[in-house]
């Protein structure tokens, strides 16, 4: 079914955003990353308490291949 968008005001896009307004088939990410981070590094919002013990951080990855976007256009 179409869609009828009204007014819209992008006023910026990250370098690896995606803007998505109406009907669409696929949206596929150009890049991708890998991000390590210890406890509690994401946390967001009021009144969080975190406890860990040992703070350790594995950064160790023994795949040989992640998910790719190997065939994105």
């Amino acid at each position: 079914m179409p869609a009828f968008v009204g007014a819209v005001q992008v006023i910026s896009v990250g370098s690896s955003g995606v803007v998505h307004i109406g009907d669409t088939f696929q949206i596929r990410p150009v890049s991708t990353a890998k991000t390590f981070a210890g406890a509690g590094s994401f946390v967001t919002g009021d009144g969080i308490s975190v406890y860990n013990e040992s703070s350790v951080t594995y950064t160790i990855d023994d795949d040989t291949l992640d998910q790719g976007n190997y065939f994105n256009l």
